[in-house]
């Protein structure tokens, strides 16, 4: 599945362009006291703290309950996931100061198969306290760790391969994807194909938007090719996330779900599947006039 989003801190400036495929080991999960060699989280000499981990779970419930919007209907989709139609103007971008109050305007439509939710609401993967408890922290949960960025596809953790451009103004980008399920040794690990735009040095200030699929079993609890969206204003430090899991990104489309399963998937030595993904640069009525609105569209 695939969707139509906007993302309101990015101008028309240069941007870094590239197809990145993504296998990652995250060293510093492995390294943890409480990792088994297997990679999966262990109690190793954990002593049970009631107090801290009823604060915990409070914290927990109180992210969820602001991330799981109301639902005007709930769709249980074939891999397992719970889709809640929810309405265009509560979802979780509109809980940002810039945007709250507004009202989406603007519906970029995308052809898709089964059940859709009705006009008027997106649909949302539904979070639950599952989910939670595999990051290491509520307010690490659904963003990445990137440490020294580099430009290069060596270090860090990661094995990169890339195509890019870059030195001019760009106003979009579109890739297509041959979609697959790759093998990930354990829950930690991850891989992935994306477009990633990219402003700013490789420093403090790196802006980017990024679209594609990933096999993450960390995020989704499985080993699906997962449509997936990200973003950050500041190197991953503080800002951005994957998907709709913080403000910042607002869908359009009524059709198709952030972080949903894509199927059907490329075999070896057999069919070939992809995915086109499409960035491209708009200005939204809804906005103030001075405020500039990225969004980004992915097809079947």
């Amino acid at each position: 599945m695939a969707s139509s989003v906007s993302h309101n801190s990015f101008s028309t400036i240069p941007l870094f362009v590239g197809f990145l495929v993504v296998a990652s080991s995250l060293a510093h999960f492995l390294s943890s006291p409480l990792m088994s060699e297997s990679g999966n989280r262990q109690m190793k000499n954990h002593t049970f703290k009631p107090a801290e981990d009823i604060q915990k779970l409070r914290r927990i419930n109180a992210y969820l309950k602001k991330i799981n919007k109301p639902a005007v209907k709930t769709i249980q989709s074939p891999d397992g996931d719970i889709i809640d139609c929810v309405l265009s103007h509560l979802q979780p971008a509109f809980d940002h100061p810039v945007l709250r109050g507004q009202k989406p305007s603007v519906n970029f439509c995308s052809a898709s198969s089964g059940e859709s939710c009705p006009e008027g609401t997106v649909p949302i993967r539904r979070t639950t306290e599952k989910d939670v408890l595999k990051a290491s922290s509520v307010r690490r949960y659904g963003r990445t760790r990137r440490g020294h960025l580099r430009r290069d596809s060596t270090g860090s953790g990661h094995e990169d391969a890339v195509l890019f451009v870059n030195g001019d103004q760009y106003y979009g980008a579109k890739a297509s994807l041959k979609v697959w399920a790759p093998h990930v040794t354990n829950e930690y690990e991850f891989s992935l194909s994306q477009i990633w735009i990219i402003s700013g040095s490789f420093g403090n200030d790196l802006n980017t938007i990024e679209a594609g699929w990933q096999v993450r079993p960390e995020l989704y609890g499985d080993n699906y090719p997962r449509f997936f969206t990200y973003w950050t204003t500041d190197a991953y430090r503080a800002t951005g996330c994957y998907n709709l899991l913080c403000s910042g990104f607002a869908q359009t489309t009524n059709k198709i779900a952030i972080g949903a399963a894509i199927s059907p998937i490329s075999s070896y030595d057999g069919r070939q599947f992809d995915i086109d993904i499409m960035v491209w640069k708009v200005v939204a009525c809804t906005i103030p006039q001075s405020r500039t609105i990225q969004s980004l569209n992915g097809v079947n």
